[in-house]
Parts: structure tokens; sequence; C-alpha cells
């Protein structure tokens, strides 16, 4: 499965166009629907932040992800955002998309906006992995095991 072609802007104004312009070889789109999901993408992020020291080739990115008719309201949902994020790396690595959601979800499988979901691809935007749902050890433990596999 190839990940959606979006576009996207982070909170430091940079444009993306996903899959393709990310940093990494391996990079982990963390998907987020709601405002509560924060916690759970905050808790993934604790540990990913050691994989991305571990992994030269690893870049994760969280994706909140609208609506498209949101996208007059961007200059306050994202200046929200990043009034709320003192941390320049962590808004450098939150990519903002307004899109057609219902179409979106649906090219990623995705049957519910109640939880967050984990996407590991590679430069060409393939999924090599999945997960959703707070963050727990054993996913972890699946995730490096792709890490692993593709840093020799």
């Amino acid at each position: 499965m190839i990940f959606p072609e979006v576009s996207g802007q982070n909170l430091e104004f940079e444009n993306f166009d996903l899959p393709y312009n990310l940093e990494g070889e391996l990079n982990l789109l963390i998907i987020p629907f709601r405002r509560w999901h924060q916690n759970l993408v905050d808790e993934w992020s604790f540990y990913l932040n050691s994989l991305e020291k571990k992994y030269s080739n690893f870049r994760y990115y969280e994706i909140p992800t609208l609506n498209r008719g949101y996208k007059i309201m961007r200059f306050m949902i994202d200046g929200g955002m990043r009034a709320g994020i003192p941390d320049k790396a962590v808004r450098e690595r939150t990519i903002t998309i307004y899109t057609n959601k219902t179409l979106f979800k649906k090219k990623l499988k995705i049957a519910s906006e109640e939880t967050i979901y984990l996407f590991l691809m590679n430069k060409n935007g393939e999924i090599i992995w999945r997960s959703q749902g707070p963050f727990d050890k054993n996913k972890l433990q699946t995730l490096e095991k792709y890490l692993m596999k593709r840093d020799l």
C-alpha cells in the first residue's frame, strides 16, 4: 500500500508534499484526528525520539488531519497549535494537512477517527508497517524490528 499524496505545512511554515519530501529513509507518520489524541501522540513520541537517535535513517512526524473545509481557519488552527508547542523541533515535525478526510481514510483503510494511526514508510511512500492506538511495548518492538532490518 502506498501513502496517499497530500500537501501540508509544518508549524514553522515549511510546505511538504507527502509522502515524498520527508527527511528520513524510513519515516513514521502519526495521524491524529482529535485534539485529545495529543496525549497518545506524546506517549509515542517519548519512545520515538530514542529510535531517531538510534537509527540515523529514521524520522517521525505528527500529521494532524482535518477536513478541507477548515483550511480557511488554518491561521487560527495552526497558530493555536504553534503557540502551544514551545519546542522548535516538535513544530518542525508537525505537519497539518487539510484534505478530503473520507477519501484519505479510505485509501489508508482507516475505519475510525477515535484513535491515532501510525504508518512506517520508505522514501517512495510504500507503507511497510502500520499500527494504531496507544503506545505499548509490543508495538514498539515490532516497529524496531523493521528499523533494524533496514539499518544494515
